[in-house]
């Protein structure tokens, strides 16, 4: 059974890595379930607004809801990450490998991925996740000590996962951080 998580300080760092990773595994034809997140285009936006991608192809959903002018509190729409659940399960059967974006605060609760990751787990399917330090007691917990820390690195996950070094963002320019770049 594999079963990593990636941790960084740096905001959203873990979720490129997860999303360059599922770019590059896809564009050698891995197949994947789960979601990646990516931040939206507006830099007025909030910080927390962005959407999710269902892997392999979609949909794509947006992971905030607006709250209007002042509302504090989480913008998440659990909605959201309970449907990417339920359509990245669908594709869970013929997958090489799960990826999560993020053990948030519905996973902490038992929600959204908890169901899709424990099965993946149980069909031998490797699993990747992205934690934050908020709720890393909870994946912990989770996890029961199976999961195994992967350095927040994109060629550290590939090495991870067992994949020869020659899979890089030079080789595959469609990766988001490429994107970025440019």
């Amino acid at each position: 059974m594999r079963f990593g998580y990636l941790m960084s300080e740096e905001r959203g760092a873990a979720s490129l890595v997860l999303a360059e990773t599922a770019t590059l595994l896809s564009a050698q034809g891995l197949r994947l379930a789960g979601a990646v997140q990516f931040s939206a285009a507006d830099p007025d936006g909030h910080p927390c607004d962005g959407d999710l991608k269902v892997l392999p192809d979609g949909p794509v959903l947006q992971l905030s809801q607006p709250l209007g002018q002042g509302a504090r509190g989480c913008r998440m729409d659990a909605g959201a990450v309970e449907t990417a659940s339920a359509e990245a399960a669908r594709h869970l059967g013929d997958a090489a490998l799960l990826i999560v974006n993020k053990f948030g605060k519905l996973e902490a609760g038992g929600h959204g991925f908890v169901p899709l990751i424990a099965e993946a787990l149980e069909c031998d399917i490797p699993v990747l996740v992205g934690v934050n330090g908020r709720n890393r007691s909870a994946f912990e917990s989770f996890a029961a000590g199976l999961a195994e820390p992967v350095l927040a690195e994109t060629g550290a996950v590939l090495a991870w996962l067992g994949y020869a070094p020659a899979i890089t963002s030079a080789n595959v320019p469609n990766t988001p951080r490429a994107r970025a770049s440019a």
